[in-house]
């Protein structure tokens, strides 16, 4: 079971790695393809929420981590 779980926190980390990696990207491409057609404040707001929930989503996944991990511990 223990190697289970350690794959199982594996996946996670990994998971959430790329969900930072993800958002970021996303939100710097949508910024430049905003800055280049002339997008309004507005609705370049719209990928800037999206990818901040990204990131408070991968902050959620990563303090699942650190409790796993914790609780493993002892």
């Amino acid at each position: 079971m223990n190697g289970d779980f350690r794959e199982h926190l594996a996946r996670k980390q990994r998971m959430a790695a790329l969900l930072i990696a993800g958002a970021g990207v996303f939100w710097v491409l949508a910024e430049l393809i905003g800055s280049e057609y002339g997008w309004s404040a507005r609705v370049r707001a719209l990928p800037t929420m999206i990818a901040g929930a990204g990131f408070i989503w991968a902050l959620a996944i990563v303090w699942q981590i650190w409790r796993a991990r914790r609780d493993m511990e002892g």
